[in-house]
């Protein structure tokens, strides 16, 4: 059925096998870095071409993303999420038969284009078959699925190289993937309803050349930088970024005024709940992705812990971060969004001061039974700011605009992932050169991340007047001025009363 507005709703069939999707792309993230130096060993790596494994599956991801998005509007979000999975799963196929580095980097781009064909279309069926509770109860699973996907994947990566299930190595964590694809494949077509715009809109290639640019530079440079030592071209690709996003938005909003379609709509940066969960993006997943870089990074160098032993010090933060996603819902319904989002940082924030003293008290007989109240206290406050950003970000966006907005929000999401190793392992490396201490370095680290969690209390404590008077001044209008008829503030009120 085509639906821009569609009434059909998701089962609960249907909400399995999205996540199940959704698991695909999040794991392969973490799920990796446990295998680096397997692959090394057998393939004879160099540290560049390992971090490359890394970083060519997120920049595929992060650039695509949008397209993918703009893909499931028009051709239907369940045809595009299927062919996704077909190419994720072929992907980790070659992935895992790679002979050589090469290969093996061509089929991380592959699975990173795959990933990025799947993950629009969750968010976007969710956001377009869902209501009230029930959307709210799937954004806090959404949310609670991609947190956990993280540490199952340094836990299961971990298992699958000790264990050498049939003697494949490190091949193993690719090839894992395979009968999860074909599960998916054989159970989309009974369970998820299509949906897709009533009529299709035109590519806008310049957009997207732009924005595969900006991303693209801006990755490369943070995935290189360190291992070259910043020289000239890392420095030209992260100069080059800023030029490319500002021409990105020129471009955009000149095709805007002219009725078309742009990739990613201005009109979309109007909203403040889209602003508000682009800046929750920015502070918190940056501070994510670079407490998992300096903790695992402290607990291999700086306490001596196994690749499998550091996975398993972050299981009771997984499981804390599980419990509060189920539990988001019903604490978004009870005090709203944004008090819930303050109240998870506040948690988190505790968990991190916990952390500190942890380390700064214990070390260095620091082991996993040690970390865990802390941890528990990391994981359970982030799961409520997560499905916060999810429930923020859309709550304005039409459902003709679902895919364009969970793009945004899905490539402002990856490259603040990119952007956090950089932030906190700067401070982290700063702090280990000149002490050569790993306990004064992860501190610093833990500190800097406390202050930027600050920074998003204050931002959301700012951007919260701004939504509420944002949406009094809407409430007798017909719609946003300047932005495409189809986005209507009525919407914003709707979505609010509802969840």
């Amino acid at each position: 059925m085509k639906s821009g507005i569609d009434s059909t709703t998701l089962g609960q069939g249907g909400l399995i096998v999205l996540l199940a999707g959704q698991l695909l792309p999040m794991i392969d993230f973490s799920i990796v870095n446990v295998a680096l130096d397997a692959m090394s060993a057998t393939l004879h790596a160099s540290p560049i071409q390992l971090e490359l494994i890394v970083a060519v599956y997120g920049i595929a991801f992060a650039v695509s993303l949008a397209m993918g998005g703009r893909l499931g509007d028009n051709f239907g979000r369940r045809r595009v999420f299927s062919t996704g999975v077909l190419l994720f799963g072929i992907a980790s196929l070659i992935c895992g038969i790679a002979p050589n580095v090469w290969a093996l980097l061509l089929a991380r781009a592959l699975q990173g284009i795959g990933a990025a064909l799947i993950v629009p279309q969750i968010l976007a069926t969710l956001h377009v078959t869902l209501h009230g509770r029930e959307h709210s109860r799937a954004l806090g699973l959404y949310g609670g699925i991609g947190g956990m996907a993280f540490i199952i994947g340094q836990v299961l990566g971990g298992f699958l190289i000790n264990a050498d299930p049939g003697g494949y190595g490190w091949r193993s964590v690719f090839l894992i993937n395979i009968p999860l694809c074909l599960a998916i494949l054989l159970l989309a077509p009974r369970s998820i309803p299509e949906t897709q715009n009533d009529r299709r809109v035109a590519i806008d290639w310049p957009g997207t050349l732009y924005l595969v640019g900006a991303i693209g530079c801006l990755l490369t440079a943070l995935a290189l930088g360190p291992l070259l030592h910043w020289s000239w071209p890392c420095i030209v690709l992260l100069a080059a970024f800023p030029l490319l996003l500002i021409q990105l938005w020129r471009v955009e909003q000149a095709l805007e005024k002219r009725g078309g379609a742009p990739l990613l709509p201005p009109a979309l940066m109007r909203l403040h709940g889209v602003r508000f969960g682009l800046t929750i993006a920015v502070l918190f997943f940056c501070c994510w992705s670079g407490f998992m870089f300096v903790v695992a990074l402290t607990l291999q160098s700086g306490l001596g812990l196994s690749a499998f032993q550091s996975g398993n010090a972050f299981i009771a933060l997984g499981v804390a971060y599980f419990i509060s996603s189920l539990l988001s819902a019903r604490v978004v319904e009870r005090l709203g969004k944004v008090p819930t989002l303050i109240t998870g940082c506040a948690i988190q924030m505790t968990g991190l001061l916990g952390l500190a003293w942890t380390f700064n008290h214990g070390w260095p007989h620091v082991g996993i039974a040690q970390l865990i109240p802390a941890t528990a206290l990391i994981g359970f406050g982030q799961a409520f700011i997560v499905s916060c950003f999810f429930r923020i970000g859309l709550a304005e966006v039409p459902k003709s605009h679902a895919g364009a907005g969970s793009a945004m929000l899905s490539t402002v999401q990856q490259a603040a992932f990119g952007l956090g190793p950089m932030v906190l392992g700067a401070v982290y490396s700063h702090g280990l050169i000149s002490t050569g201490n790993y306990q004064h370095a992860v501190l610093s680290s833990l500190g800097t991340e406390w202050a930027i969690m600050l920074v998003l209390v204050i931002s959301a404590v700012i951007l919260r007047r701004g939504t509420t008077q944002g949406n009094a001044n809407v409430q007798g209008t017909a719609k946003i001025q300047g932005s495409a008829p189809s986005l209507k503030p009525a919407v914003c009120a709707a979505r609010d009363k509802a969840e």
